[in-house]
This record gives C-alpha cells, structure tokens and sequence, in this order.
C-alpha cells in the first residue's frame, strides 16, 4: 500500500478515494479504538463506535479546513460519537443516578507514582471501565480527553459542580481500587 502524507490522505479522503480511506483508517485504528473503549461497556460497542466515528469522519471531511490539528478534529468527532451513545435512550434508562448539584469539599488525593508504575495499564483501564457510567464519562472527558467542567456541563446537561463531583468521585474510587491491588503498602496522600 501507498504511504501518504497526512495533506495527501485529506486530499483524497475529501475526493471518497477508498484507498485514502482505508489507510487513515489503518493508521488511527488503534489509537480511537482506545477512545472507544473507555466510553463503551464492552469491546464490541467500542469497535461499533469505532465504525460509526470513522463514517461521520468521512461524511464531515469536507468541514476540515486544516486549522488546528487532523488527528485533534478526528479526536473530537470520536468523543463525540461516544457521547452520542452514552446519550441513547437505552443507556439514558440504565443510569437514572441522582448526583449532588454542588461538589462535595474533600482534600486532595493522590497516590504515589509508584503504585501508578506498578499496575498493568490494562488493570487501571479495567478498573475505570468498572465506574459508574456517569462518573467513568466525566473522567475520561476530563482526565483523557481535556475537556474542562464548563465544556462536560454544556456537553452532559449537568452543572459544573457535578461534574466535579463526578471526577473526584472517580478519583476516590479509583484510588481505593489500587490500593486494595497493589496492598496495603501504598500511601495515599
């Protein structure tokens, strides 16, 4: 297969080239998939949204106007696709949970980069799939994907507070997840 430059896949995304098609699939597959999948429930939902980001990435390239970067406007339609179906009516039903509209006041928490270096990074990905939907899509938005509270408020319909709740909650968990993992010789500060 042909290598193209990123200018030249654009180009012949732009003109429905399958070849075009086919290669900047290849080259970001991985990548997304890794998006997916900490959105979706299982593998399959997160290869499914795989497809349906690449198809709205193809059915949009005409809006690309090369400002900012490629692989940051692919991103984007990705995180959105995922959103999309966290916001379908059947995981809607599956999630009715009542969160506080102000954050609750904690200290902070961290765990020390040791426990952070010792755990498989398919472990620490199992461990956030295992959140609550809610509180799992308020992390990676925020700790994965950058967006800040006020952008997930507007992008969720929840307020700022909650989605900070949301994040500490996560983190909360997350942490007590690794520490129960790695024993009882880790300190959290």
């Amino acid at each position: 297969m042909t290598e193209f430059t990123e200018a030249e896949l654009i180009y012949g995304c732009k003109c429905e080239s399958r070849q075009h098609q086919e290669q900047l699939y290849k080259i970001y597959y991985s990548l997304f998939l890794k998006v997916c999948a900490r959105y979706a429930k299982d593998w399959h939902d997160a290869e499914q949204l795989l497809q349906d980001g690449f198809l709205k990435i193809y059915g949009h390239i005409q809006d690309y106007e090369g400002k900012g970067s490629f692989e940051g406007w692919m991103r984007r339609i990705m995180v959105n696709t995922c959103l999309d179906y966290l916001k379908s009516k059947y995981l809607k039903d599956n999630k009715k949970i009542h969160y506080p509209e102000t954050p609750i006041e904690s200290g902070t928490f961290s765990v020390q980069n040791a426990a952070i270096s010792n755990i498989e990074m398919r472990d620490l990905m199992a461990m956030i799939q295992e959140l609550p939907p809610m509180s799992k899509t308020v992390f990676n938005l925020f700790v994965f994907d950058g967006y800040s509270h006020r952008e997930i408020s507007k992008l969720l319909g929840i307020s700022e507070g909650t989605s900070q709740w949301h994040v500490n909650n996560a983190r909360k968990t997350l942490q007590v997840k690794i520490k129960a993992k790695q024993g009882s010789s880790l300190k959290i500060t």
